[in-house]
């Protein structure tokens, strides 16, 4: 958790951009898994920026985390009417760091990217394929893959400044592909 008082948000331009970037990323990939308006329309989850989260969802260090809430339709108070929920919280005082200390980054490519692989966890958490409860070396390998699929589903749209965003994960990805071949 950190304090809000020394935390950079977003500014209303940097919000609209963010939102644009959210509106492409939902749209590429909901595409690449091939999902319909309804299937994507059922994975339940929404995207705060700093604004919006609670002291709690506030971290220092990753772009953005995901947590799991339990949900219930108000109506009902039987325990097979819960689900999950997956909020999507985007730490902007992170985000707005890495892009001041690498300038060849930009806002739109940058969040296009962050939102995606958020957005792929959540389908693999609704499709069962990873448990979001999982040890430390589960994570580490989900975010390995995670970070392929993302590559995978961006690379085909030749999006400006994308390049710049591949190529800072790179330097990321290196440590991950030693310790995997040791």
């Amino acid at each position: 958790m950190a304090t809000t008082a020394a935390l950079q948000y977003f500014r209303e331009d940097e919000l609209r951009v963010v939102n644009e970037a959210v509106a492409v990323s939902e749209d590429m990939t909901s595409n690449a898994y091939k999902m319909s308006f309804a299937e994507w329309r059922r994975r339940r989850y929404d995207i705060k920026t700093l604004a919006g989260l609670s002291p709690e969802e506030i971290v220092q260090g990753p772009f953005a985390q995901i947590i799991r809430y339990v949900g219930r339709k108000a109506e009902t108070s039987l325990g097979s009417s819960k689900y999950d929920f997956y909020k999507i919280c985007l730490q902007d005082h992170s985000i707005l760091s890495t892009l001041n200390e690498f300038p060849e980054l930009r806002l739109f490519p940058f969040a296009v990217y962050i939102v995606t692989h958020e957005l792929i966890h959540v389908i693999r958490f609704t499709k069962f394929l990873q448990a979001f409860d999982a040890s430390p070396q589960e994570k580490m390998d989900e975010e390995a893959r995670v970070h392929e699929k993302t590559i995978a589903i961006l690379k085909p749209a030749r999006m400006a400044g994308m390049e710049a965003v591949f190529e800072f994960y790179r330097a990321w990805q290196e440590p991950l592909d030693r310790v995997k071949s040791a």
